[in-house]
């Protein structure tokens, strides 16, 4: 087993000190403090908390977007496929709930700047934006703005997560795994 980075170690103890006491609670000293280096050693990795913050959501993403690429399936029924990227990213979330416990607080939070949130979700999740758009040529998904039908589908998965996080019980009943969907899908095709 590879041995753990300082970064990698002051990332992990941040994440969970961001999601149990929020941004502005948790100081760098602190964060410092439980990830067992120095403070200096976390500012050589991170000029300021900000930059931490930064990073633990790029890397959060691509964690995310990673997931779901190396699950995705390609079999030429749209409504299949969004099936199976809904799931997957539940199921990622499943499994990773402090990570998708950070993403219910800093999504939607002005602490995450615009621009990190605009490219993350134009360049880390474009496969997303990609499937959208080849669903709306195919006449299959709504034609509103790009923009809009990202924020919408992030919004569903947003609150279906919450909801399975609280319930996990139900993530596992079909009848609530294929509403989840369903609701989804509703929002986003014609």
């Amino acid at each position: 087993m590879p041995k753990i980075t300082k970064k990698q170690r002051i990332l992990e103890t941040a994440l969970a000190l961001f999601v149990k006491q929020g941004f502005y609670g948790t100081s760098t000293a602190l964060i410092a403090k439980q990830a067992d280096v120095a403070t200096g050693t976390l500012f050589h990795h991170f000029q300021s908390k900000d930059e931490l913050m930064n990073q633990l959501f790029i890397s959060i993403k691509q964690d995310f977007a990673t997931n779901i690429l190396n699950n995705k399936q390609e079999s030429g029924d749209l409504k299949q496929d969004a099936q199976h990227l809904w799931n997957t990213s539940i199921q990622w979330a499943m499994e990773n709930p402090l990570k998708q416990a950070f993403f219910q607080q800093y999504s939607l939070s002005t602490v995450i700047p615009a621009n990190i949130k605009k490219h993350t979700m134009n360049s880390t999740l474009q496969f997303i934006g990609d499937f959208i758009q080849a669903g709306q040529e195919m006449g299959l998904l709504s034609n509103h703005p790009l923009a809009l039908m990202q924020e919408s589908c992030h919004g569903q998965y947003l609150a279906s997560t919450r909801y399975f996080l609280d319930n996990p019980e139900k993530w596992q009943d079909p009848t609530y795994k294929l509403a989840s969907f369903t609701l989804f899908w509703q929002s986003i095709s014609l």
